[in-house]
This record gives structure tokens, C-alpha cells and sequence, in this order.
């Protein structure tokens, strides 16, 4: 690949040299006679003029151009060691004299082309690209020299810079990948490929692209003129080959000699299509199965292999024939995509030992194209032995059901399971109850009779249904064990008595008028009603002379509550109770006496209660509202003469009470001043002391109770140390100095001045 590519890249550097060189000298003779060549044809076309009439009859001349001018070409690219000569241009007013100036402006003026001022020669001065930019537009003027000054109007001209093929082609877009089905036809177009020439598809055949393969023959082939590629082989098959690289050529210049070439890659691969059957590997499978396998459990597995790929090598399984199609399935592993066999239903050693099966495997999804290679199937034998497992022992019914009347006797029976081994060894059986199904072990079961009795008498009303389980374990072998559920309805016996349904009071007015229904009552009962049995009521024996209320019984297990009497009084009696009885008419009977409460309420004239509570009458019947103002009015007068009166008896009087804030012990003020001795006890007369009012003319008298009375606070002592110092020294004279030293003189205050204040003080001391 890249010495072809090295050889093509000299090829056409070769072809670029010359064509720059013979463009160099065709622009180099062109420049040279342009000039010349069209002087007088443009002499022509500038000289003439055209006139105008206008509206009132005017001739108007066109100002004379005196340009001549050129369309210029000039070849890119170019190399040459000299400007490239574009062209000439010339003015009629130039007289030659190099008064007349030239002007060139637009684009590249300046920069890319130059122009002589005096001889208006044009050159190019770079090499230029028509890649880059196909044309340049440019305005050349006339002005005189000296002022500048315009002598022709300016005019605009084009350069175009003609192309050469120095662009080899591209594919934009490479590499490629593409898919075609496998097995497609001859010429099954895969995809399109296109490349792009950067030269001028106008001019020549630079860009005229023909498009060839060089690698993937002969698989695959290229149109030349549109680049599609499509298949040249049949029947590719992808499980053989599944990928192709192809490389594909695109040459400018029409492919011929000479032309530029670029290349691109193209991966192409086979999709999968169903051309192929499953097959099994194998004729025959031996698989093997214990008999203590339960159903669902898987037995063995088996796949066909198919090389397609997806939904092409999907593969299902069934049973074609055999001694074992209602006894074991089949069903396809879509991860593994195997065929998996499970049993419908338990086998069993004792009675058939193996089973032979028929197995298909088939395709899901059939190509109509490739039918006619069918059939798209294949089938095996599958062999299953049976093998012998110790099995515990099997009941005889899958559950069991008993009844047993209600408050039996214990030890009755309430029926029997059974168990067998069914290995040839045929142990004997044991039974036996657990413990979490018969928490309160109300049943047991015989060991090895199997028969369930009863360990108590039931109640039915309590627990209506008993849900067990009995286990049977062989003796011997492995002791391996299986459970069977047992269901034991007690059956009901006439043990309960009705009763009522609600327990609700009856209202009725005070006003209410003899036969009229007041309520229909119903009964209950825990024991079963038989069909056609209903409720029997009654007053009870020590009711039935009763004047105020009777009873009607609906025979339909309801009876209706009517009043006898015409009207009742609440101040009377509010509350009535009638006791009735109630048969259940069961076998044996069942009655009960049940309590009716009837309260009597206060009605309005519609019957509508108002109020069923005992209310005191307190005012007299008739009393108006003005009344009742005038009372409360008295009422409040002698409360606010009564507040009066306390508020001024609590200004004369002291307070009733010493509050706990008023200690004693505030009113005493004591001194630490020495005092005399036995001096001091001079200066207080104890008598006086002790009979306070006394000193002052008053005796107290004796016969009556005083009027108010202070009481001591309770645990209230006077702890002052001068009062208790005097006592001690009135009853230990020895130690009177040493005690009157601290306590010499004391000063009683404040209350000290009220005489009762003072009493009490006194009072205390004694």
C-alpha cells in the first residue's frame, strides 16, 4: 500500500511541474499581446455613446470610458522566481507623457497583485490557491499624477485563478463498516462509499473521480461511477468467515494515467440468518432419579447445538413419544439454551423402574428463504433409571376429618389414621401427636393403632374446630418420619341458656297511655340454632300479676313490650324493672331470666323525651320570674350587708389569728450591757410578772370565758434567753450573776405595748 502510494505521489508531482511551467509561458505570450489584441475592440466599446431623448426634447450625451480592460486568468500555484504578469491596462486619456496615474484597489490590491503606475501592468506576487479562493475582484482608476484627480471613472475587473489538479481525493467519512446478511445473492449492494475532489469539477477532469477495489476480490466489487459495493460471491456463509476487509480507490483525471488517487478502508461483516438445524450430539442420554425426589425436582439436561446466532439459534424441547410423558417435563433454559427434564410426579422403585423418552429439538424462528434446506430439527432417546430411597412411611388419605359431640367424656374416640411403610422392608409404624399442633393436649393417639381420643371433655363455644397433625416414624431404617393433618369439629349439644341481645334501658313518658308498644326485644345464644328453632319469652312467674307492663311473644324469636297503666309519675317512681324469661326450645331446653330495665322520662306533647334524671323540686309551682329577680335581689342585699359588716369589725377589732409571720421572738430586743447581780433581781417584781394586769388595777375574772381567745401556735415556744433566764434564776438563786450578765436588760416593743399581746407573753412564761 505505500509504494503504490509513493509511485502516485511522484506520478502526479511530475504532471504538476509541467503544467506550471507551460502555464508560466502561455501567461507570459497572453500578457504580451492582450494589450494589442483587444485595444480596438475595447476602443470601440469605450468611443461609443448613446443618447437619450428626454421629456422636452433634449439630447443627453454619456461621458465617454476610455478604459481598456481585460478579464484575467492566472494559473495556481505557480513557483517561478518572477512575479506572474496578469495583464496590462491602458487608458485613452494616457497620452504617454506620465501625467496619467494608475490605481488598483480590492482584493489583494497591495498584497497579492501590484500594478505598475505608469505602464498599468498587473502581477501577481504570491502563489495563489483556487482551493483557497477561485476569484479575486479588483477596481482599477486613472488619475493624474500631479493632483490626484480622476481621469476616467473607475472600474471593476476579475481575476480568476485557473485550477490544476494538485488535490488527490478524499473519503471524509473512512474508515467503514457495513453489514450484509449471509447467503445474500450476487450483487446484494452492501453500501456506498464517496470521496471528494478539492479541484474544479468545471474545468478538465481534476475532479472527475472513478472509484476501483484493491482489496476483497473476490468476495466483493465497486461500481466505478457511484463508489456502491455489492457482493460478487453467493452463499458466504458467516459460520465460516464472518469478517471482510476491503479497500477501495477513488483516482481524479477519469482513472486515466497520471490522475490522483486516495484510498479508504471498508469492514464488512456477515449477519446471521437461520441456515442451519439443531443437532444433538449424542443419539442416546442415560439419566437417574431417586424415588424420594419430589415433583418439580430437576432429573438430567440436554442441548442441540445450533451455530446460529440470536433469535436464529433458539432451540425448544418436547416429548415426542414414551412410557414417561405424563410422568416427567421438559422445559428449555433460555440462558443455557439446554433442554431441562424435571418430574411431573413422584416415581416409584417398588412399582416401574425405568422410562424411555423420545426428546425434539426444534428451531423457534424459521427463514422462509431457507425452508427448502429443512427440516430444522432433531431428536434423541433419553433413558431414565429409577433408584431405591429409604422412604418414610405414607398415610393412607392426604388429610383426614372427624367430629366428636360436644362435653364428651374423656377417652372418646374420635377416629383413626393409618400409615404404612411402602419400602419392601415394610416396618412397622409408630404414631404420635406433636406437641405445637395440641398445645393443651386436648387429644392423644394410640402408638400403634393409630386411633385419636379425646383427654378432656370440648366446648364447642369455645374452640369450635381442632387442627392437628399426627406424625407416623418407621421402626427401624433411618426413622424417618411424614405428617398428615387431622381437622376434629365439635359437634354442638343445647349447653346454653338465651339471653338478650342488648342490655339497653327502655324510656318511656310519664304521659304515656295504656297498650302502647314500647320496645321489641331479642335474644342470643352461643349453642347453634337448628332449623325452625326460635326464642320462646315470657314474664317471669313473680312478675306476671304486675298492672303496669305486658308481654307478647312474635314467635319468631322477638317479643313486644307494652304499657298496662295510664301514666307515671318520676317523684313516684323513675325506674321499673320486669324480669322475663327466655326458652331456647332446644334438647334439652335451655331458659334464662332476664332483667328488662324501664325508665320513666318527661315528654312535651309530641312524646319527645326531654329529661330522664330525678330533679328536686325546690320552688313552688307557679312562681313567676319576677319572683325569682326579687329573691335573688334579697339574697344579694343581706350578702353585701354581711361583707360589710366583717369589714368593719376587722377595722375596731385586732385579727382574729397571730399569722406565722408575727413570731414573738421579733418583739424582743435584747442587750448585752452587764448587769448587777443579784442586784437585778431586785429590779423586776416577779408578781407582777406573773399577774400583769393585776399591776395595773384589773383582775381578770374567772367565772366566765373570755371573749376572744388566742390560741397557741402549735410546737410554739418563746425562746428569748432574758425570760428564761429569769425563771432559771428564780429556781437557782446561785447562778443569778453569771445569768443576768447575758440577759440584763431587755426591752419589749411594738406588741409588747397591747395588753393581750402582753398576756400571752406573760401566760407562756408561766
Amino acid at each position: 500500500m505505500s509504494r503504490f502510494r509513493e509511485d502516485r505521489m511522484w506520478e502526479g508531482l511530475g504532471l504538476q511541474v509541467f503544467l506550471m511551467c507551460l502555464g508560466a509561458v502561455l501567461c507570459s505570450t497572453v500578457a504580451a499581446s492582450a494589450p494589442l489584441e483587444h485595444s480596438h475592440r475595447h476602443r470601440l466599446s469605450l468611443h461609443r455613446h448613446r443618447e437619450r431623448t428626454g421629456k422636452e426634447g433634449q439630447v443627453l450625451h454619456r461621458s465617454k470610458r476610455g478604459w481598456v480592460w481585460n478579464q484575467f486568468f492566472v494559473i495556481e500555484e505557480y513557483t517561478g522566481p518572477d512575479p506572474v504578469l496578469v495583464g496590462r491596462l491602458h487608458s485613452d486619456v494616457d497620452a504617454g507623457d506620465g501625467n496619467c496615474k494608475y490605481i488598483l484597489s480590492g482584493e489583494g490590491a497591495g498584497t497579492i497583485f501590484v500594478i505598475d503606475d505608469k505602464t498599468g501592468n498587473i502581477h501577481a506576487t504570491k502563489t495563489l490557491d483556487r482551493e483557497e479562493q477561485a476569484q479575486y475582484t479588483l477596481t482599477a482608476q486613472a488619475v493624474d499624477r500631479a493632483t490626484n484627480k480622476p481621469l476616467e471613472p473607475p472600474s471593476e475587473f476579475i481575476v480568476k485563478v485557473q485550477d490544476i489538479n494538485d488535490n488527490p481525493p478524499e473519503f471524509l467519512h473512512g474508515p467503514y463498516y457495513a453489514r450484509v446478511p449471509e447467503m445474500s445473492n450476487v450483487g446484494t449492494s452492501v453500501m456506498q462509499v464517496t470521496a471528494t475532489d478539492a479541484d474544479d469539477p468545471t474545468y478538465g477532469n481534476s475532479a472527475r473521480l472513478v472509484y476501483s477495489i484493491l482489496q476483497g476480490q473476490p468476495y466483493f466489487s465497486v461500481e466505478p461511477q457511484t463508489g456502491i459495493i455489492r457482493t460478487a460471491l453467493p452463499n458466504m456463509d458467516r459460520e465460516a468467515r464472518q469478517e471482510y476487509d476491503v479497500v477501495i480507490q477513488a483516482k481524479d483525471m477519469g482513472g486515466h494515467m497520471g490522475g490522483l488517487s486516495g484510498t479508504t478502508e471498508v469492514k464488512i461483516t456477515l449477519t446471521d440468518v437461520n441456515d442451519n438445524p439443531p443437532k444433538f450430539p449424542q443419539s442416546v442420554y442415560a439419566m437417574s432419579v431417586s424415588e424420594d425426589k419430589v415433583s418439580g425436582e430437576e432429573v438430567g439436561r440436554l442441548k442441540a447445538k445450533d451455530p446460529d446466532l440470536g433469535e436464529n439459534g433458539l432451540v425448544s424441547y418436547r416429548f415426542i413419544e414414551g412410557d414417561g410423558m405424563t410422568v416427567f417435563e421438559i422445559t428449555t433454559d433460555t440462558d443455557t439454551r439446554e433442554g431441562v427434564i424435571k418430574l411431573r410426579k413422584p416415581v416409584d422403585f417398588e412399582t416401574k423402574r425405568a422410562y424411555t423418552l423420545r426428546v425434539e429439538a426444534s428451531n423457534t424462528h424459521l427463514d422462509p428463504r431457507f425452508i427448502a434446506w429443512g427440516p430444522y430439527k432433531d431428536t434423541a432417546t433419553v433413558k431414565v433409571m429409577v433408584e431405591d430411597a429409604d422412604e418414610p412411611p405414607a398415610f393412607m388419605a392426604t388429610s383426614y376429618s372427624f367430629e366428636v359431640e360436644e362435653n364428651a367424656r374423656d377417652g372418646t374416640v374420635v377416629g383413626r389414621v393409618h400409615a404404612k411403610d411402602t419400602d419392601v422392608a415394610n416396618n412397622p409404624v409408630r404414631y404420635m401427636i406433636p406437641r405445637y399442633t395440641d398445645v393443651e393436649q386436648f387429644f392423644s393417639v394410640g402408638p400403634e393403632d393409630g386411633i385419636i381420643k379425646t383427654t378432656r371433655p370440648l366446648d364447642r363455644e369455645t374452640l369450635p374446630w381442632h387442627n392437628i397433625s399426627v406424625s407416623a416414624t418407621e421402626i427401624g431404617g433411618h426413622h424417618q418420619d411424614t405428617k398428615v393433618r387431622v381437622n376434629i369439629k365439635v359437634k354442638d349439644m343445647n349447653d346454653n341458656a338465651p339471653e338478650f341481645a342488648t342490655q339497653n334501658e327502655i324510656l318511656v313518658c310519664e304521659n304515656v297511655s295504656p297498650g302502647k308498644l314500647i320496645e321489641t326485644v331479642s335474644a342470643v345464644d352461643k349453642d347453634e340454632m337448628v332449623h325452625r328453632q326460635y326464642f320462646h319469652f315470657s314474664i317471669a312467674p313473680e312478675a306476671v300479676n304486675n298492672q303496669n307492663f305486658s308481654l307478647k311473644d312474635n314467635r319468631d324469636s322477638t317479643a313486644s313490650i307494652y304499657v298496662t297503666r295510664r301514666g307515671f309519675s318520676r317523684m313516684t317512681q323513675d325506674v321499673y324493672f320486669l324480669p322475663i324469661e327466655i326458652n331456647d326450645n332446644g334438647i334439652p331446653p335451655m331458659s334464662s331470666t332476664n332483667t328488662l330495665t324501664i325508665r320513666v322520662c318527661s315528654c312535651d306533647s309530641k312524646d319527645t323525651i326531654l329529661s330522664c334524671n330525678v330533679e328536686p323540686y325546690i320552688l313552688p309551682a307557679g312562681l313567676s320570674t319576677g319572683a325569682l329577680i326579687a329573691i335573688l335581689a334579697c339574697i344579694v342585699i343581706l350578702l353585701a350587708i354581711v361583707v360589710l359588716f366583717v369589714a368593719l369589725r376587722r377595722q375596731k377589732k385586732e385579727p382574729l389569728i397571730v399569722f406565722e409571720e408575727e413570731d414573738i421572738r421579733e418583739n424582743i430586743i435584747t442587750y448585752d450591757d452587764e448587769g448587777g447581780g443579784e442586784e437585778d433581781t431586785e429590779a423586776f417584781d416577779i408578781a407582777t410578772l406573773q399577774n400583769p394586769d393585776g399591776a395595773n388595777g384589773f383582775l381578770p375574772r374567772k367565772d366566765i370565758k373570755p371573749e376572744l381567745q388566742y390560741p397557741m401556735r402549735p410546737g410554739g415556744r418563746i425562746k428569748n434567753c432574758c425570760l428564761i433566764s429569769m425563771k432559771k434564776t428564780m429556781r437557782k438563786p446561785q447562778q443569778q450573776t453569771e445569768t443576768g450578765r447575758s440577759c440584763s436588760t431587755s426591752i419589749f416593743l411594738r406588741k409588747m405595748n397591747s395588753t393581750k399581746n402582753r398576756d400571752s407573753v406573760f401566760s407562756q412564761i408561766q
